[in-house]
């Protein structure tokens, strides 16, 4: 439903090579992600990175977060105002700089094309 704040992927953590976070889920749909919250579960500093782009895509120039360093236990919130458009040939992907340290969640709006 259009308007309706929802969760969009995760909590999960992110890999330490690059994956797909979010996967558009029809060519009719398109998502709107106003929110990313991400959560640094380890006893070390850790990095995230996240791209917009093609399925488990990092390329450079893709990035909307670079090598972000999140402090130990640690959080870091990323809005987007009106919100970051997801087309359906859009991917969110990312990677953490250690395997099962950094947790993502993705929330958003999806509405019909």
């Amino acid at each position: 439903m259009a308007g309706t704040l929802k969760k969009i992927s995760g909590p999960a953590f992110l890999a330490a090579a690059a994956a797909d976070v979010y996967t558009p889920p029809a060519a009719t749909i398109y998502t709107v992600i106003k929110h990313i919250h991400l959560v640094n579960k380890d006893a070390s500093a850790r990095t995230a990175t996240l791209y917009v782009g093609a399925t488990g895509g990092s390329s450079s120039g893709t990035e909307i977060l670079a090598a972000y360093s999140i402090a130990v236990g640690g959080v870091y919130d990323m809005y987007f105002q009106p919100g970051l458009r997801m087309a359906s040939t859009d991917f969110l992907s990312g990677l953490a700089s250690s395997v099962s340290t950094v947790t993502i969640t993705v929330m958003g709006e999806q509405n019909v094309v």
